[in-house]
């Protein structure tokens, strides 16, 4: 069975000015947590198209800032915002921010980063955690201490490891499947909250 890609939420965000309808997923965790408010400094991992940071850009306001990266580049023109066409795992971050006129850390890092779907179940999880993994070291090093950390993940066997490492870092680490995700997805966002600091080795 197929899905319809232009679905309510599709012909939601056109009428809103988004440019995905993936807007809808951080926009209900938002409303249910209240994680972004006015003057944060956010970072957005796996930015394009760019739904997150225009949610994220009125909800901070024009004092706050969002840095947003992915290796595709996001054609977006936002007062607040920086985007940085990059892989994170081949790029010195904190030497970009630097360039950027960005200084960690931040209030909020959001991962809204997947791999390129390849059809076969078991090696997109690996590679969703490969993506969950990076995020949570770009938390670990750049989020603030009370900070909140949203993380998309393709629900896997490395489900509960991910949930354990993430519940040893913050406070309060909730999970969350958002009404616009996709009948057919196997995604599920964890909200982390409450950064207490990066786990001892």
């Amino acid at each position: 069975m197929t899905y319809n890609r232009k679905d309510f939420f599709f012909h939601q965000a056109k009428k809103e000015n988004y440019v995905a309808r993936s807007v809808f997923k951080l926009e209900e965790i938002d409303r249910r947590y209240k994680v972004l408010k006015s003057n944060y400094k956010i970072l957005d991992l796996g930015a394009a198209p760019g739904s997150w940071s225009q949610f994220s850009s009125k909800r901070i306001g024009p004092k706050g800032r969002v840095l947003g990266i992915d290796i595709q580049p996001v054609k977006l023109t936002l007062p607040n915002a920086i985007f940085i066409t990059a892989d994170l795992r081949d790029v010195n971050l904190e030497q970009l921010m630097t360039e950027h006129g960005i200084k960690p850390p931040f209030d909020v890092v959001l991962s809204d980063m997947a791999p390129r779907t390849s059809g076969i179940r078991f090696r997109d999880q690996m590679r969703s955690l490969e993506l969950c993994e990076l995020a949570l070291e770009c938390a670990e090093k750049y989020l603030k201490k009370g900070g909140v950390f949203i993380c998309k993940m393709f629900h896997s066997e490395e489900f509960e490891d991910y949930r354990t490492k993430l519940r040893a870092r913050f406070s309060t680490v909730d999970t969350i499947r958002p009404e616009s995700t996709r009948k057919e997805s196997k995604e599920i966002f964890f909200v982390a909250l409450d950064f207490k600091g990066a786990a001892k080795k």
